[in-house]
C-alpha cells in the first residue's frame, strides 16, 4: 500500500486531512490520486449525481468589480443587461427544465444583493415553481441578511448559492468592492436561516495551488456540502481576459484533492466545463459527482440530454444530493 492509499484509508475511516497533507497530495501522480478520490466518492456518496440548472434572472449592470465577470459594470463586455425577470418568465423557464428531467433549479441574479422589493418578486416565483413542479429551488441573490434569507426559505427556497470565488488571501486580487468576510457572513446568515449552502470558486484566476486548498478548507470549516468548481472562461473585456486556460488535467487534480478534503460533499463542475475536451468525463471519474447543466449565465453550456446520456454511460443515477 502506497502513501496515497494510506491517506485514502484514513479519509474513508472518517479522519480529516490537514493543509500539509492536501499540499502533498496535490503533487502526486494523477492516476493514483484520481483513483483514490473516486473510491472516496463512491464510499461516501455512492453513484448519486446531482444535476442542476440555472436561470440568469437578472443580468448585467452589477456595481461589484469582480475581475472575472462579464456582468460587472466595471468591465467592458457584450453581456446582456436586464432587470429581474417576472415571476411568469421564471416559472416558464423552470417548467421547461423540469420537463427535461432536472431536479434542482437555481434563480441567479446580478448585483451586490437583491432589494426587499426584488425578494418579494422572487418569493412569488418560488411559490409558483413549488406549486407547479417538483423542482428543488435554489437562490443566488447576493449578500443578503438572515431575515431576507428566512423570507426566501418560507417561500420554498431550500438552498443558497454564494461562491467564495477564491481563498481569503487571494480574494482582494479578484474583487475589492466587497470582502471575503462579507461572503462568509452571508453564508452563515443563510445557514442560520435554516438553508443549506452551495459555495465554491473559480479556478484559473491566477491563484496558487495553496489558495485552492485553503478555499476548500474554509468550505469544510463552514460545513458546506455542495461545492461548485468553476473553470475560468477568460471573457474579452474583463481584466482576466488574457489568463491562460487550465487544462482538463489541471481540473482533475483540483477535483481529486477537493474530494480528499471534502469527502461527503457534492463536488459540482460548473462554469467553464464546456471548455474541457471531454466535457467533464475525466473529472466525473476523479471525485466530482454533481454538475450544472444547460447554459451558464453569459456563456453556452452543455444540454441536459447530453449530460444525462454521459452520466448513464458512467453508471451514475441522477438524484438530488439533499
Amino acid at each position: 500500500m502506497n502513501d496515497i492509499e494510506k491517506i485514502c484509508d484514513r479519509v474513508l475511516s472518517g479522519a480529516p486531512i490537514d493543509r500539509e497533507t492536501a499540499q502533498w497530495l496535490y503533487e502526486q501522480p494523477l492516476g493514483e490520486l484520481c483513483a483514490c478520490a473516486d473510491e472516496i466518492r463512491q464510499h461516501f456518496c455512492g453513484n448519486g449525481f446531482d444535476l442542476c440548472t440555472i436561470v440568469n434572472a437578472k443580468s448585467g449592470r452589477c456595481p461589484e468589480n469582480c475581475k472575472f465577470c462579464a456582468q460587472s459594470a466595471h468591465n467592458h463586455t457584450n453581456a446582456a443587461a436586464y432587470p429581474l425577470l417576472s415571476a411568469e418568465e421564471i416559472l416558464s423557464h423552470a417548467k421547461e427544465n423540469a420537463r427535461q428531467g432536472v431536479l434542482r433549479y437555481s434563480i441567479v441574479t446580478s448585483g451586490k444583493r437583491l432589494s426587499d422589493e426584488e425578494i418579494n418578486q422572487v418569493c412569488v416565483a418560488v411559490r409558483c415553481i413549488r406549486e407547479e413542479t417538483s423542482l428543488a429551488v435554489c437562490i443566488s441573490g447576493g449578500l443578503l441578511n438572515q431575515a431576507q434569507f428566512a423570507r426566501l426559505k418560507a417561500a420554498g427556497v431550500t438552498r443558497v448559492h454564494n461562491n467564495l470565488e477564491a481563498s481569503r488571501r487571494f480574494f482582494p486580487f479578484v474583487c475589492t468592492t466587497h470582502t471575503f468576510g462579507d461572503k462568509v457572513a452571508a453564508i452563515r446568515a443563510a445557514q442560520d436561516a435554516g438553508l443549506t449552502v452551495c459555495s465554491g470558486g473559480i479556478m484559473g484566476l491566477g491563484e496558487t495551488a495553496e489558495d485552492r486548498i485553503d478555499m476548500a478548507l474554509t468550505l469544510r470549516e463552514l460545513g458546506v456540502k455542495s461545492v461548485p468548481v468553476n473553470l475560468l472562461n477568460p471573457i474579452p473585456g474583463t481584466p482576466f481576459a488574457d489568463n491562460p486556460r487550465l487544462t482538463d488535467t489541471d481540473l482533475r487534480r483540483i477535483v481529486a484533492v477537493y474530494r480528499f478534503i471534502l469527502p461527503d460533499a457534492a463536488i459540482r463542475l460548473a462554469g467553464g466545463r464546456g471548455l474541457l475536451p471531454d466535457k467533464g468525463r475525466g473529472c466525473f471519474r476523479s471525485g466530482a459527482n454533481a454538475a450544472i447543466s444547460g447554459d451558464m449565465l453569459t456563456t453556452a453550456g452543455i444540454t441536459t440530454a447530453t449530460d444525462r446520456a454521459l452520466l448513464h454511460e458512467l453508471g451514475y443515477e441522477v438524484k438530488r444530493d439533499g
